[in-house]
């Protein structure tokens, strides 16, 4: 039995498909089942990873987790799980987390500090376990897709940001092979798109995708900081901004890791936007 929490995300909903279609029994994890749509085959449970205790029930059977960094529990939940028998958890962190700092809140920013807490948490117990630490999402893209809706200018920070960004249906398939395979205990995998591609490369594919020509208009940081914290926190905020500025003058480096795992190059950005042009308008 495997176990899908964050079960409606981005990635998460691409690992159970892709364990259902494979024919395992898997319980998908969800705070509020009645809301989510989920496929019928698979078990849903009701539950948070912010209240481990809660998720006894959940984890009964289960041999192998996917795992968001969610919750802020990360001991609690990575005790329960072994205690529960579970063997295997796939975690999903995040490129920013640096090796080698014992010293969580010596990480380099809040999103690294929640994530490196969780590898901590799952690395000290006797669990077999795989980290899957992603570049920039490709999906991160959609929080533009009001303003393309509206008109053709998108107004965004840093359009000179070079990143590489993966598509999310890459992360899920290394995940489910780490979930279903042996030989990927304890590897850190740096995931990352084909290709170094500016934000404004980025809105050039989106406007491809969707038949009509987009312009980035570059706004200052601190704008988009003022809009960006109505709905995150202003901790998260800082570190994604100080990405992309540190990415204009240091682009991200793409990695052969995807194809290493699976065999096979990972798809390009301009797939994802054509995949996702419904979202655009």
């Amino acid at each position: 039995m495997f176990l899908v929490t964050g079960a409606t995300g981005s990635v998460g909903r691409h690992v159970l498909a892709d364990l259902l279609a494979m024919g395992h029994p898997v319980r998908a994890l969800s705070r509020a089942p009645g809301q989510a749509s989920l496929p019928r085959q698979a078990e849903i449970f009701q539950g948070d990873l912010a209240e481990p205790e809660g998720l006894r029930e959940a984890l009964r059977g289960v041999r192998a987790v996917y795992l968001m960094a969610l919750g802020g529990a990360p001991v609690p939940f990575a005790e329960l799980a072994e205690r529960s028998g579970v063997r295997r958890i796939v975690l999903l962190s995040t490129s920013d987390v640096l090796d080698g700092i014992e010293d969580v809140e010596r990480q380099p920013d809040a999103v690294a500090r929640a994530h490196a807490a969780f590898e901590q948490a799952v690395a000290r117990t006797g669990m077999r376990w795989t980290f899957l630490r992603p570049n920039e999402f490709a999906g991160n893209s959609l929080h533009w897709a009001p303003q393309i809706k509206a008109g053709d200018v998108v107004r965004a920070p840093y359009p000179l940001a070079r990143t590489a960004p993966i598509h999310e249906r890459d992360i899920a398939a290394v995940a489910v092979r780490a979930l279903t395979e042996d030989g990927h205990h304890g590897a850190r995998y740096e995931l990352t798109g084909p290709q170094a591609i500016t934000h404004a490369d980025q809105l050039d594919a989106i406007g491809a995708a969707i038949g009509r020509p987009l312009r980035m208009e570059e706004i200052p940081a601190r704008d988009a900081r003022e809009q960006m914290t109505r709905y995150a926190p202003p901790a998260i905020v800082d570190a994604v901004l100080d990405q992309l500025a540190a990415a204009v003058e240091r682009p991200s480096v793409p990695t052969d890791t995807v194809r290493r795992v699976l065999g096979r190059s990972p798809y390009p950005f301009a797939d994802w936007a054509r995949e996702h042009a419904a979202d655009f308008g």
